[in-house]
């Protein structure tokens, strides 16, 4: 127990400081995201701040994750923070100057990859490597989507993190648990700086770091248990519902899908006036009133577990739907729309 408050401290009180500091350097190297048509905020202000919980899983996580007797094979450990900390050095240079979108495609594909084959060397199926590439790079990417309104994405990634905590301990996984934890508790760390109104943002290098954290975890806890994807997957559902089909809807509708907008489900709750501490309270009352119950019914009833989640994913779906026109009902006699 002691070794636990230990680590779970180390990462919380790393994560406070380093992004203390980030903030003094964000606005020395004039690191400022400014009020525009395709934002949500109205102030200047400083981003990069998830640096400090990057810091801070590079220093707790080879400690945790290798930790006897129930530590997961080097393999994975070392492609995990291989692939982490690639992912994360291009989300900072990203924040300091812009990559082009190749760049950023390639680092987040090999920092995937790195990770993937540390998974396949114990013994998954050479078969399943596109489909992770393809999960992981989603994932880095949809989490980078959804940073948009002040204390959203951390509070999600808190929650999802807690969740697969759980879900780890219950599959007799104390090591994964810890890591998950160590996540959830550094986010906390993170978060108090950016709940509304946010002090920092994030910033590519935290965004795209937590994605692939995520997409790892899920995957380890598959690797142990595939029925435990299910439950992992309800969990996300509130982020991968809103990306995917925003997505989708700026595909369909001919847009360049790859370019900032402001046409996800939360910007819209806050274009139609909501604050950002209101619209993040939307999502909670999803995953703790939603996702947290019927994940648990997932985990506790694993032979549906897959109807349970699609009718979550179905559920969810229908209401992005309804609330998205009903957004755009009330936005036609106010600002203009951004849609580019």
């Amino acid at each position: 127990m002691s070794v636990t408050i230990g680590w779970l401290s180390c990462s919380f009180l790393i994560t406070v400081l380093v992004v203390r500091a980030s903030i003094s350097y964000a606005r020395r190297r004039g690191m400022l995201d400014l009020p525009g048509q395709r934002r949500s905020h109205s102030v200047a202000t400083p981003r990069g701040g998830g640096i400090g919980v990057v810091v801070a899983m590079l220093v707790c996580l080879p400690g945790v994750l290798c930790a006897p007797p129930a530590g997961w094979p080097l393999s994975v450990t070392a492609g995990l923070l291989a692939g982490f900390l690639l992912v994360a050095v291009a989300g900072w240079w990203d924040d300091h100057r812009s990559l082009p979108v190749l760049p950023r495609l390639f680092a987040q594909l090999l920092g995937t990859g790195l990770f993937s084959a540390g998974l396949l060397a114990t013994g998954t199926p050479a078969w399943w490597l596109p489909l992770l590439l393809v999960g992981g790079v989603w994932s880095i990417n949809l989490h980078n989507f959804m940073d948009g309104i002040d204390g959203l994405l951390a509070q999600q990634a808190i929650f999802v993190g807690a969740g697969l905590t759980l879900l780890a301990w219950q599959a007799a996984q104390p090591a994964l648990a810890l890591a998950t934890a160590v996540m959830a508790v550094s986010l906390a760390g993170f978060w108090w700086f950016n709940r509304p109104p946010a002090k920092i943002f994030m910033g590519d290098v935290g965004s795209g770091s937590i994605g692939l954290l995520i997409f790892a975890f899920t995957a380890m806890l598959w690797r142990v248990e595939p029925a435990l994807l299910w439950p992992a997957l309800i969990l996300s559902s509130a982020f991968a519902v809103d990306a995917s089909l925003t997505l989708l809807t700026r595909m369909w509708r001919g847009r360049r899908w790859y370019t900032a907008h402001r046409e996800h489900l939360y910007q819209w709750t806050v274009r139609r006036g909501a604050s950002h501490a209101r619209a993040d309270l939307a999502y909670l009352g999803w995953n703790l009133l939603v996702a947290a119950p019927m994940a648990w019914l997932a985990w506790s009833h694993l032979r549906v577990a897959l109807p349970i989640t699609m009718a979550v994913y179905a559920v969810a779906s229908a209401g992005w739907l309804a609330l998205k026109r009903r957004c755009l009902r009330r936005n036609l006699n106010r600002t203009p729309h951004v849609a580019a």
